[in-house]
């Protein structure tokens, strides 16, 4: 039997990222995949990033992670999602390399330190005391005392197109068989969720003339911090359109869709719909806007996003050949749909490790969430916790104003989901200072905290810093009323001011930004443009990040009242009899987080905010 300070179980966007965090900091770690071809596999859409997905990449990045580092390197476009709203949605999206995004992570675990890459299927798991006892499918047997399952969609998983099931992972990848049924003699709950993907077609089949093309946004920078060059847009996408046709296909043969008939007993994403759900739910709708994506460079394979399905494979080909551009389309896959098991996530702590095993940590597609970048978010998360486990120290829990990792994490672990969980600016209500462009400003120190932010990278993060303090003193500066003053106002159609003004002052001005300023009054330093774009951004909304930090500090006393793990709900009086039984079930860490609780109204926090201030004195008296 062999011994690890920690095991990861799988080495999809997740178990990459528990796996790097914990051999960096320093902890012999065991990688265990069902299949090394599958490794950091975009099983979807070879893309990274987009709404509110582009910042928990930033995230990731600013943490020490690896995602945003490896989408840089395999980018084949990039564009600024939003650019025309203002920056609190605005999101980074790469259409990745699909083959090379997978030969790249895996290079970087090959040659991680402390990191054993090894191909297995776990199908038991068993405790003896502290260590977590992995027995693979061929009877090997590996021991640790922190483990982090990040199975992804794996478990038991079953594709389905039309009538047909095949007890297989994505892309006919192996699946899992066993570890579902160990995961409940550990008293794990379990549900069953269902995603899908899209047909992939032979480009040259493809009209592309009846199609509008996407291009990439160019000098725009990558999701690390650490790319030092604009991403080269070496790849067009194009934008097509459901018809008439295509809906009325769809139509006829609803019977035969098991998104539709009930055969799928999964629940799928409902942000994420197939194209079937689509037609149905949205009847009245002409058509349907799809992007057809490169899957790489290498490739003649072609994605087709937003036409996901599980219809019989003689139905997908009527259905693709009545989209526009696409009359005379091969397909080289099939679409499908594939269920799979998943925990309930209120079973996790907000560090995402198991409340009822400690050290026994989950992230990823199996705590029912949907989407690379939620799981690399929550990879990371675990893999930081898990090494914080195995040194006694205490775990990191990101506040919802840090992060939208900590949005993603506080929404699954405290109202738990009843569909594959998908992150959105709109969960956050925090999103004008949880901006893609300060990710570095708010994380970096905490990752350097945990160990995780090289010398490199805290240089880079502490040079920006003093960069940006000498971008704010050079508008500190007074200008003088004079003539060319009066005409830069004019010009910028603004009102002329009474008299002399701080540059800072100006940039407050609707119809003038940081560009404007530094043309017409230069600037004594030389800054990139995302660097006088940022602080572009901070000073143009101080206001209302002023105001969201007001609201902030409000929350934070509830989130510093603390309820002790063995707090007795059942005799308080005053409580509502749901309340308690939800309270019981999630056993919230303090008062902010009991107050997301569904089922918990205000005065059920009112009475327990009492109590616990009432019981903490009474434990400080040592009653």
């Amino acid at each position: 039997m062999e011994r690890f300070d920690a095991i990861v179980i799988g080495a999809g966007h997740a178990g990459c990222e528990s796996a790097l965090a914990l051999a960096r900091t320093g902890n012999k770690t065991l990688l265990l995949t069902i299949s090394l071809d599958a490794v950091a596999f975009l099983a979807c859409n070879p893309s990274i990033g987009g709404t509110a997905k582009g910042q928990l990449v930033s995230e990731v990045d600013a943490l020490g992670g690896e995602m945003g580092i490896n989408a840089d390197k395999t980018a084949i476009q990039i564009r600024m999602l939003n650019r025309g709203k203002g920056p609190a949605v605005q999101s980074l999206r790469a259409q990745a390399d699909k083959n090379a995004y997978h030969t790249e992570m895996k290079k970087t675990l090959e040659n991680t330190p402390n990191l054993f890459l090894r191909q297995g299927e776990a199908v038991d798991i068993s405790l003896d005391g502290e260590d977590k006892i992995v027995t693979t499918s061929v009877g090997l047997k590996y021991v640790a005392k922190a483990l982090v399952f990040a199975t992804g969609v794996y478990l038991e998983s079953e594709i389905i197109i039309g009538k047909t099931r095949e007890k297989t992972g994505p892309n006919g990848f192996k699946n899992s068989h066993g570890l579902s049924e160990s995961l409940r003699k550990l008293g794990i709950t379990l549900v069953r969720f269902k995603t899908g993907t899209p047909v992939r077609l032979h480009a040259r089949s493809v009209d592309y003339s009846k199609m509008e093309v996407q291009n990439g946004d160019e000098g725009i920078s990558g999701f690390s911090y650490l790319t030092e060059h604009p991403i080269e847009n070496k790849a067009v996408c194009y934008l097509t359109y459901t018809t008439q046709k295509t809906h009325e296909i769809i139509r006829n043969n609803l019977d035969k869709a098991p998104a539709i008939s009930g055969e799928i007993v999964g629940i799928g994403p409902r942000y994420c719909p197939s194209i079937e759900t689509k037609i149905v739910r949205f009847a009245d709708k002409e058509r349907h806007q799809l992007f057809l994506e490169p899957e790489a460079l290498n490739t003649q394979e072609m994605y087709l996003q937003g036409f996901s399905t599980s219809m019989p494979s003689y139905i997908q080909k009527d259905m693709v050949e009545s989209v526009i551009g696409l009359e005379k389309a091969e397909i080289m896959r099939d679409a499908y749909a594939i269920e799979y098991d998943c925990i309930v996530p209120t079973e996790l702590n907000p560090t995402l490790e198991l409340k009822a095993i400690k050290g026994m940590f989950f992230a990823g597609q199996i705590n029912g969430t949907s989407g690379y970048e939620e799981a690399a978010a929550q990879g990371i998360i675990a893999g930081i916790n898990a090494n914080l486990y195995l040194k006694g120290k205490e775990q990191i829990v990101l506040k919802r104003s840090d992060a939208y990792i900590g949005v993603l994490i506080d929404d699954i672990v405290t109202k738990g989901t009843n569909e594959p969980y998908r992150m959105m600016t709109s969960r956050a209500e925090y999103r004008l200072l949880l901006r893609q462009d300060n990710a570095d400003l708010r994380l970096t120190e905490i990752g350097r905290s945990v160990g995780l932010v090289s010398d490199e990278r805290y240089n880079i993060f502490l040079e920006k810093k003093r960069k940006m303090k000498e971008i704010e003193q050079e508008l500190e500066r007074k200008i003088k009323l004079d003539e060319n003053v009066k005409n830069f106002f004019q010009s910028h159609k603004e009102s002329l001011p009474k008299e002399s003004m701080k540059l800072k002052d100006m940039l407050k001005r609707v119809n003038i930004d940081i560009f404007d300023i530094k043309n017409q009054f230069g600037f004594k330093g030389d800054y990139d443009f995302n660097l006088l774009e940022k602080v572009n951004i901070k000073i143009k909304y101080e206001g209302y990040l002023k105001q969201q930090q007001e609201d902030i500090e409000k929350a934070l006393a509830n989130e510093k009242l603390k309820i002790p793990e063995d707090f007795d709900y059942q005799n308080v009086k005053g409580l509502r009899r749901e309340a308690v039984e939800k309270l019981m079930q999630i056993r919230p860490l303090n008062i902010g987080q009991a107050s997301r609780i569904s089922g918990v109204s205000p005065a059920d926090i009112s009475v327990l905010s009492i109590l616990v201030k009432k019981d903490e004195k009474e434990r400080k008296n040592g009653n």
